[in-house]
């Protein structure tokens, strides 16, 4: 349920979503799961720009609304990924769309 915003082969960091819906919600239970091929288990947090006190994890669900990062040392620091705690939320699959997909739209409330 993710897709890697890198090209192909590009060793980066990735912050993957579940569930795979943009934008997260809270009250969606969402999960974080920061992947790399940089040294695992050395995971850093970042909310809101700021270091989180979670250290290590590579898997997170997130209890409040902000920008989460994840990086992994050997790939850097991954994309951002906002969770929201709106009431009513217009949702699209967490993925790359291109012209002509068939989408599924979520409206959430």
């Amino acid at each position: 349920g993710w897709c890697p915003l890198s090209p192909a082969g590009a060793q980066t960091t990735q912050l993957l979503v579940e569930p795979p819906w943009t934008p997260a919600v809270l009250w969606d239970r969402v999960t974080l799961t920061c992947r790399g091929s940089g040294t695992a288990g050395a995971t850093a947090w970042y909310k809101d720009g700021e270091r989180w006190w979670l250290e290590g994890r590579d898997q997170v669900t997130v209890t409040k609304s902000g920008t989460y990062k994840c990086d992994r040392p050997g790939t850097g620091r991954s994309h951002p990924v906002r969770v929201l705690d709106d009431w009513l939320v217009l949702q699209v699959p967490a993925r790359a769309l291109l012209e002509g997909d068939t989408v599924t739209l979520r409206c959430r409330r």
